[in-house]
């Protein structure tokens, strides 16, 4: 079992928490009624895309209503995290939160959010946590991180990379890359990774960069794109030959994604109580939901919608000590 630091940071939350249990009890209402929508803040494609739609099929089967991924793409997925903070507090609108919506967003724009990322949600339901990936056209003349960075040394600027947007954990992957070795190279931000992906294949773009899950294992292992180096403390089982950035040499660097289902502040106690339980229960081992997020790179990690919230307080105030060290404050 390969074990990252976000994971060793949410079982000293869940230590923390323990005891504390969520119950589905006297609901008095049933729950859900009609469809349920979950928000993705990028294009289709994406990881964070493919998470949802693989997590709405099998909620879909559990609660006898369609749940709808509906994609509100732009400001590294702002809008959606937005939109579900100003939505109905009735459980019928989520988001498939990550560590860019609810800590590098909030780390770098802080006050100037018109939400709230810890008092405007709820924390339902944690997925798991998973990887992000550099990766270069075959025809680019490097073969690891290492000489990814020798090879920027010696053309400073003269190399793009894409990401799903600015601010998204990818793009804050290569900023501290940039930050750490002092290379230039140049971001070019688009609305998914999808995008970012797809102008690496046909070879407009040298490099991208983007969370594992989704398109990138699948282009990776069909030799489309090389893979330099995965962005977190340990090696992705998915892909275990490709070497870490610290192994590379960016003594400990780890940055580990993940995603979950975050809801309004004010939704009832009973329906968040039932969507973790109901979330969970799909994410024990030998369930389906569990075994395609694994096949995408997820690390399964289900937990309490409690120490789920911890561990989105622990990554804000991680993330915003990075972006003040690194000067990365949103405008």
């Amino acid at each position: 079992m390969i074990t990252t630091a976000w994971q060793c940071r949410l079982v000293a939350s869940v230590a923390v928490l323990a005891g504390v249990f969520v119950s589905t009890a006297g609901i008095a209402q049933p729950w859900p009624v009609k469809p349920v929508r979950i928000l993705v803040g990028f294009t289709p494609g994406g990881g964070v895309d493919t998470a949802a739609r693989i997590t709405a099929a099998a909620l879909s089967e559990a609660w006898g209503q369609q749940v709808l991924v509906e994609n509100r793409p732009g400001a590294a997925g702002n809008i959606a995290t937005e939109l579900t903070a100003r939505a109905a507090p009735d459980g019928y609108t989520m988001v498939l939160c990550n560590i860019g919506s609810h800590g590098v967003t909030p780390a770098r724009f802080g006050a100037k959010l018109t939400y709230d990322p810890i008092a405007d949600f709820s924390f339902p339901a944690l997925l798991g946590g998973l990887t992000n990936v550099l990766m270069v056209h075959p025809s680019f003349p490097v073969k690891s991180l290492k000489e990814f960075i020798a090879y920027a040394r010696r053309h400073p600027g003269k190399i793009s990379y894409g990401s799903s947007g600015v601010g998204a954990s990818p793009h804050m992957s290569m900023e501290l890359l940039r930050m750490l070795t002092g290379i230039n190279i140049v971001h070019v931000p688009y609305k998914g990774a999808a995008a970012a992906l797809a102008d690496l294949l046909s070879g407009n773009m040298e490099a991208s960069v983007g969370n594992l899950a989704g398109g990138p294992l699948g282009a990776i292992r069909a030799g489309r794109v090389r893979a330099l180096g995965v962005s977190s403390g340990a090696r992705t089982a998915q892909l275990p030959d490709v070497p870490t950035f610290a192994e590379q040499g960016i003594a400990g660097f780890d940055v580990s994604g993940w995603y979950g289902l975050c809801a309004q502040a004010r939704v009832p106690a009973t329906i968040v109580g039932r969507i973790n339980t109901d979330v969970n229960r799909l994410l024990a081992p030998g369930q389906t939901l569990r075994q395609r997020l694994e096949e995408q790179a997820i690390d399964v990690a289900p937990t309490t919608p409690d120490a789920f919230a911890a561990m989105v307080k622990a990554e804000i105030a991680r993330w915003t000590k990075v972006v003040r060290e690194a000067k990365l404050e949103g405008d």
